[in-house]
């Protein structure tokens, strides 16, 4: 898609209505419908696709869906993680993997720098890789290759120093 940002303008103006529409009967959610929609256009901007005149909207709602499919991805994701991480204090077994989460916590607020705990968040939590990750915080893939690198080896040292 070769185009001027006032072209890119009118694309966006015209297509972000029915795009959004897609975007929240699949996620039904606002706000995820929104950054579905935004980052379809983000990355359309960025990597400018070879696009054939007159596919622009089709090509866009695929986009779309394509990119809601990833947050449902995401959403289930996390929330497979706290169900996981949801205690129940009846079982004994429930109390020592609550301690233990209070220790990596502990463990993470005492070691990680505040760039450490964004990069694995981002990575672990919001299940983006690692170009991803680079690409939201405005550093090098390899960067987060060494903060996720450098943060684990820091937490294990904390949480098995016997090793």
């Amino acid at each position: 898609m070769d185009y001027t940002a006032q072209q890119f303008e009118k694309i966006f103006k015209e297509s972000y209505p029915m795009m959004y529409r897609v975007a929240y009967s699949l996620v039904e959610d606002e706000e995820d419908a929104k950054d579905a929609v935004n980052q379809v256009f983000t990355e359309v901007w960025h990597k400018k696709p070879k696009i054939s005149e007159g596919a622009e909207i089709g090509y866009l709602l695929t986009a779309t869906k394509n990119q809601c499919l990833h947050t449902l991805q995401k959403i289930k994701h996390r929330n497979e993680l706290r169900r996981g991480l949801t205690i129940n204090e009846d079982k004994p077994e429930d109390a020592e993997h609550q301690e233990l989460m209070q220790e990596l916590h502990r463990a993470i607020e005492k070691s990680l720098t505040e760039q450490d705990w964004r990069v694995l968040s981002l990575h672990y939590y919001d299940d983006l890789t690692y170009e991803e990750t680079a690409e939201v915080l405005g550093i090098s893939s390899s960067a987060v290759n060494k903060h996720i690198t450098h943060s684990l080896s820091k937490l294990r040292a904390i949480l098995n120093p016997s090793k």
